[in-house]
């Protein structure tokens, strides 16, 4: 007579070999055979509902790469599966965006490993203006830290030496403010 822990040992083999032949592709996803989400589709074979659709990578994505359509696949939850809360889902959300750590295939891309790209680098010359009313004051600076539009960024000014905090602006300029 086998003995019970016999038994779940072979379950957890058993539970193993499958996850690994199955691949990184999470066990409670179907891969989507289109491309586009298809609002009409309400049935999956075998008569279940359609579940949430999901994007994940289908490679491995380094800190620092910007995240392309390529490197997804985009999969369908299986009915009564729902995505977890603060991750990305939309082509939208992720086109053109920058990985701030490793994504693995097959798993979820959590909207806090994202970030926009930087519009101004580390080291680069750029231009900062003072606007105050009718009184605009421009300087050439060197950028202390990289940055995305919207972003506070130190900058040094170059003829003066002085360090400034600035927003980048969508244009790659640096705009300050009286302090």
């Amino acid at each position: 007579m086998m003995s019970t822990p016999g038994l779940l040992s072979a379950f957890r083999r058993t539970a193993l070999v499958l996850a690994l032949v199955a691949g990184s592709m999470p066990a409670f996803a179907q891969e989507s055979t289109n491309q586009s989400v298809d609002q009409s589709a309400t049935q999956i074979a075998g008569n279940q509902p359609v579940g949430d659709v999901v994007l994940i990578p289908n490679r491995v994505i380094y800190p620092g790469q910007t995240i392309e359509l390529t490197a997804l696949k985009q999969v369908t939850l299986m009915a009564g599966k729902h995505k977890p809360d603060g991750v990305v889902t939309r082509a939208e959300e992720l086109d053109g965006k920058v990985a701030k750590r490793t994504l693995l295939p097959g798993r979820y891309i959590p909207s806090t490993a994202i970030r926009e790209a930087w519009l101004v680098e580390q080291g680069a010359s750029v231009q900062v203006f003072f606007i105050a009313g009718g009184l605009t004051i421009s300087a050439t600076a060197v950028t202390l830290q990289p940055g995305a539009a919207g972003d506070l960024v130190k900058v040094r000014n170059i003829d003066s030496g002085k360090i400034l905090s600035g927003t980048v602006m969508a244009d790659g300029t640096i705009q300050v403010s009286a302090s």
